[in-house]
């Protein structure tokens, strides 16, 4: 961390950043940059040369020669690298789940195209999303996210050692996404590991409350399947604030669900776990996005900021 004494981020555990590996999500911090085009050098320069990170989140990016330069970067800079696809489906309203054949089909090439960037760039794991819960046939649409996910794990390790990594998300509240519910997720993860052991889960606090899951339940449902995990915040009482579902608002935007208390236990459970600990390499990142005006360097040093408080209360 920067302008700040090494005793800032210690507590009688010791330096945050030996329990764990900070990260952030770059195209949520920088959303201008989430469609694969806009500041991407600049921005991800911005996060590469803040050493309170080590760990980085990108998605596609559109330029072949601005990819060859950010993977550059990430080398030289001696960061972790992680893609996240979940803008690609998203954006393309991709289903891994799709009833239609068509359609699941196209959502597992735009997966295929994501794993191949990510080899590009020298990420290391990709995390994705399932697709929207069914009205009816909820089990037929988990047996069909489970045969798209393995074919994913088969395309990745043919590549490399590309770790892939499913993200849980709210199944009612705005995403409504298949998974969804932890415990689910790790009846996929069960399956999609006969296939691929490396195939994990991908948790985030800013999901739990649209989850209706506390912390301690969710990740220890998940925790031998867990292997990446986010920090963030989310808002659910007035569908009209500009923060309202999965919008990742500040750690204490007014009226939203988490903030230092809650990060304090998530921490905690996460040593319980044993998913961060002394000398572990696993990721923490953050996942917050600016609201209306609100500038991306200040939300990125008030998540800092929150993350030391809440380490120095454990």
């Amino acid at each position: 961390m920067k302008g700040g004494s090494p005793g800032t981020r210690r507590n009688m555990k010791g330096d945050l950043q030996h329990y764990m590996q900070v990260g952030i999500v770059h195209f949520m911090a920088f959303p201008q940059s989430m469609g694969g085009d806009g500041p991407i050098v600049e921005t991800v320069n911005k996060i590469i040369t803040d050493d309170f990170f080590s760990s980085i989140e990108i998605t596609q990016i559109n330029d072949i020669e601005q990819r060859k330069q950010v993977a550059r970067m990430f080398e030289s800079g001696r960061m972790t690298v992680g893609f996240g696809a979940q803008p690609v489906l998203l954006r393309n309203k991709a289903d891994l789940n799709s009833f239609d054949e068509e359609k699941r089909r196209f959502a597992v090439d735009l997966i295929k195209g994501a794993i191949d960037q990510a080899y590009e760039l020298g990420a290391g794991k990709l995390g994705l999303l399932s697709g929207p819960k069914p009205e009816q046939q909820e089990e037929k649409a988990v047996g069909l996210l489970i045969e798209s996910l393995k074919e994913i794990c088969q395309y990745a390790r043919s590549k490399g050692n590309l770790v892939i990594s499913l993200e849980t998300f709210d199944d009612a509240t705005d995403k409504k996404c298949l998974i969804g519910p932890n415990r689910l997720a790790v009846e996929v993860a069960q399956e999609v590991r006969k296939t691929d052991p490396t195939f994990g889960l991908m948790l985030d606090l800013s999901h739990l409350p649209m989850q209706r899951e506390s912390s301690r339940d969710a990740l220890f449902t998940a925790r031998d399947y867990l292997n990446h995990a986010h920090i963030g915040n989310c808002y659910i009482k007035d569908p009209a604030d500009p923060a309202y579902g999965d919008q990742h608002p500040r750690f204490g935007y007014p009226g939203s669900e988490n903030d230092v208390d809650e990060l304090v236990e998530y921490l905690k459970v996460l040593l319980e776990i044993g998913y961060i600990g002394e000398g572990s390499s696993n990721v923490v990142a953050f996942e917050v996005k600016p609201v209306g005006d609100e500038s991306s360097d200040i939300v990125i040093a008030q998540s800092k900021r929150t993350l030391i408080t809440a380490w120095n209360k454990l």
